[in-house]
């Protein structure tokens, strides 16, 4: 960053402060285009090894809303049929087979994860989780709402979504316009003394 950068507060509202997450949505599209440009920017945010496991399925038909619907708790299930879309954030477990071109100066980066299982599964789920809150600041910055959740059967997901890619599903994220009807009271958030130690 060049000295003395700091982000306009109004954008920093925008991303953070001021945003909310939505329960209810207007009935507005979100251009592919728009999803375009935000994996576009969200592919740039940073990843062990640049491994970039995360994998997403932007939901925008009726047809692929309902194969969600069954996989989808109670209390989630109006809103995110309602949404214009709902992003599965899933990641990759084999995504070390594309580090020879993500990190082509260490030949050797594939083999640190075909070693080990479990050291392969959380470098993923890890780093698949951060691309998706990427995935949230940017569809903030792109004049979207958002509206992430868990409450969903994965195995539902997955076999519905990626019985052929292997893929598991994280957590879900609903994109659009919200409506300001639908947004619950400002909760509290932990001071900086309370979440926060300096070494």
């Amino acid at each position: 960053m060049p000295e003395g950068f700091h982000l306009d507060p109004a954008a920093i509202d925008a991303l953070f402060r001021e945003a909310r997450t939505q329960n209810k949505w207007l009935d507005k599209p979100v251009p592919d285009a728009t999803l375009q440009e935000l994996y576009d920017i969200l592919k740039w945010g940073p990843t062990s090894a640049n491994c970039s496991p995360a994998r997403f399925v932007f939901i925008r038909t009726k047809e692929g809303k309902e194969k969600l619907r069954p996989a989808l708790s109670s209390g989630n299930t109006e809103k995110t049929m309602t949404a214009p879309v709902t992003v599965i954030i899933a990641y990759d477990p084999k995504f070390y087979e594309k580090l020879p071109t993500l990190f082509p100066h260490n030949p050797d980066a594939k083999n640190w994860f075909t070693s080990s299982e479990q050291f392969a599964f959380m470098t993923a789920f890890r780093n698949g989780s951060l691309q998706g809150a990427y995935l949230m600041i940017a569809a903030r910055a792109v004049g979207l709402d958002v509206g992430g959740m868990s409450g969903f059967d994965t195995a539902k997901v997955d076999e519905a979504f990626f019985a052929e890619s292997g893929y598991k599903s994280n957590f879900l994220c609903n994109l659009g316009y919200g409506d300001p009807s639908g947004v619950f009271a400002r909760l509290p958030r932990l001071g900086f003394d309370e979440a926060c130690e300096l070494a």
